[in-house]
Parts: structure tokens; sequence; C-alpha cells
């Protein structure tokens, strides 16, 4: 199994975000796989609730500089990493001023949606990708973890799909209920297109709504795995129309042995 490799996505991840069942099982199934042999890089975003000093982030400048295009404007894309304490793990982080500097997640002190939360997610999509890219590091596994994660499925299968890299990488997708009210910015599908990916791909989210997006996450995902006890009985259904191997939701004290069997026995 030494040769295996499986690559985390995650829009938290403890001990750099509070503890939710994303940020929890990210952590515990990347260390219950690494502990196993089994290699892992970890990537998430560099939100301004993370504190950098006290979790010792530095700049990775050889992997940092490349400029990313979002609806025709060239981003910087800057790679921060650090090392979970006693694990011997790696945490990539994905950051540019523009939309991670702000000391918030998703929402202003109004508790409103950033009206750029579209830019924000097609740029984590992008900087995770062209970075394992960069690392020239073929993922066997690319395991998903919140909506943030959620057009990493459809990039690979379709503007990544020339990429060697990832020809034999499976996708799995947890899906959390890390829902938001409302829709973040219809310009979404608009932005999505820019990058030459076909309407019909992105006709799920024509309304980009969190249903939606989970939605367009478990089409073109090849795995399935309930992270919370609480999801929506339309996502739920969803999956089952899709026909896709899942693993039902698992409590965090039973996980272990169930997560184990579904990654060794059923992906790998």
């Amino acid at each position: 199994m030494k040769d295996k490799k499986v690559l985390f996505i995650s829009t938290e991840v403890m001990p750099y975000m509070p503890e939710s069942d994303m940020s929890y099982m990210t952590f515990e199934t990347a260390k219950m796989i690494h502990r196993k042999g089994i290699q892992t890089r970890i990537f998430m975003p560099r939100f301004g609730v993370v504190n950098e000093r006290r979790h010792q982030l530095h700049e990775v400048i050889r992997l940092s500089g490349i400029n990313l295009i979002i609806d025709d404007i060239d981003m910087p894309l800057i790679i921060k990493v650090a090392s979970i304490p006693k694990e011997r793990m790696q945490v990539y982080f994905i950051d540019n001023d523009d939309y991670f500097k702000r000391k918030a997640v998703f929402t202003d002190e109004d508790n409103k949606l950033f009206e750029d939360n579209d830019e924000r997610t097609i740029f984590f999509t992008k900087g995770v990708i062209e970075t394992v890219k960069k690392l020239n590091w073929a993922p066997d596994i690319i395991h998903l973890n919140g909506w943030m994660t959620s057009l990493i499925p459809l990039y690979l299968k379709e503007f990544f799909k020339d990429e060697a890299l990832f020809k034999e990488s499976k996708i799995v997708t947890s899906l959390y209920n890390d829902s938001f009210e409302g829709m973040i910015n219809p310009e979404l599908s608009k932005k999505i297109a820019f990058d030459n990916i076909p309407s019909k791909k992105i006709d799920l989210i024509k309304e980009p709504s969190f249903l939606n997006l989970q939605k367009l996450a478990v089409a073109n995902s090849d795995f399935i795995i309930e992270g919370s006890e609480q999801l929506s009985d339309e996502i739920k259904a969803f999956v089952k129309e899709q026909k896709k191997p899942s693993l039902e939701y698992i409590p965090k004290d039973e996980y272990e042995k169930s997560y184990l069997d579904f990654y060794l026995n059923q992906i790998m």
C-alpha cells in the first residue's frame, strides 16, 4: 500500500478550523490512511480566520507565482504549507489576497454571502489542481469534503481531462450539512463556461444553491460518503438515482473500520 496516494481536499481541516463533522472527518480519515503507510496530501483554503503564526504557515515560493485566469482576469496563486503536529502530514493552503485575506469564511458581518464566493470557489478548484500538477504527484484517490470542492470533479473531467496525472484517479465526495441560505453569485455558470466547459455539463448549477452544488459534485464523482447524519432527503434520493457506490453515515466513534473497508476494498 506504500505506493498508494490519497489527496484530501476540504473546506475545513482540524486544527486549522473549528471542529465540525467536516474538519474532524477530514483530519481523522487522512490520519487513519497515513498510518496505514499510504501517502497523503491535504489541501484547504487559507481563510483569513486561519492563524498563520500559531500554526506556523509559510509560503512555498517554488509552488507560488502561478496566475490563474478567473473569468478573464489573472489572479496570483500563493501556496502556503504547514505540518499537523505529531502526524507528519503536510497541509497545503490555497491563498490569494483578494479572495482569502478577509477575516471571515463565506459571509460578511451581516451574515450575507460574499458576492465573489463563486470566483473564490473556481480559484480554489484550479489552484489545488495546478499545485498538484506542479508537485507531479498522481493521486490514486481524490477525496473531497465540503461544498467549496463541488467544482473539482467537473473540472477534472472537463477542463483538465487531458492531464495524464489524474487519468487513474478515483473521485470520492463526502457530503456534509455545511449548507448556506440562498444562492452564491448566479454568474457562476457563465464563469465556468468561460473555461470552455459545455453548458450541458453545468445545467445543474444554473441556480447555484447549496443543494445544486452538492448534486453537481455527486454527478461527477465515482464514490459517495455521507459525512453528516443530517442530509436532505433530496440529496439522498439523488445519490440513489446515480447508482454509485456509497457509504451511509457512520458515527464518529465507529467510522474507522467502515471507512477502511470502503477505501481498501471498494475504491482501491
